[in-house]
């Protein structure tokens, strides 16, 4: 008997050293995100999310990875990619914000002013992301996705669990919080 091939709809949680995280690993709510810096419904979420992790502080660890969706933005996976050349400048968070602050100025000039007014060598940043020096990080957090059935951005996991819930703050804090 033949088995079906079924995304999974768990996801192995954040891992530390590997993910880029936000809060203690060991908190006790966990929230993943994988999004795509041009998606308009990650720029939504975007506050939200910031809101949340405002409200729940040390209780909870976020965790971003990587889904961008080429297809639709064609800007995505340079943002992406940029996101991680400022990681490897240890300024991923401060590019993660502009990104989705700035949706809509995502080219390679946009991403090299942004790398400047964060005081990163803008020059590397573009040279890698030129070269496709980060697109292999970039593929794995799209693979670790698409093996958990991310198939949209933003897709939300809760400690492990897929949220397909509404986004809006207060409903999205009793799915995180159980409240």
């Amino acid at each position: 008997m033949k088995t079906a091939n079924i995304p999974n709809t768990k996801l192995t949680l954040p891992i530390e050293g590997r993910d880029h995280m936000q809060g203690n690993i060991h908190a006790p709510i966990t929230l993943l995100e994988y999004g795509d810096y041009e998606c308009p419904y990650c720029g939504e979420a975007y506050p939200i999310v910031k809101e949340i992790q405002e409200r729940l502080g040390e209780k909870l660890c976020f965790a971003f990875r990587n889904f961008p969706l080429a297809n639709a933005h064609p800007h995505a996976v340079h943002a992406a990619e940029a996101a991680e050349a400022a990681a490897a400048q240890d300024r991923f968070w401060e590019m993660h914000d502009l990104l989705f602050e700035n949706q809509i100025a995502l080219d390679d000039e946009d991403l090299a002013q942004y790398a400047a007014n964060l005081g990163l060598d803008a020059k590397r940043l573009i040279q890698e992301v030129s070269s496709g020096q980060h697109e292999a990080r970039v593929k794995e957090d799209f693979k670790s996705g698409m093996r958990a059935g991310v198939n949209g951005t933003p897709t939300f996991f809760i400690n492990g669990e897929r949220y397909d819930g509404p986004r809006d703050l207060e409903t999205f804090l009793e799915a995180l919080t159980g409240e």
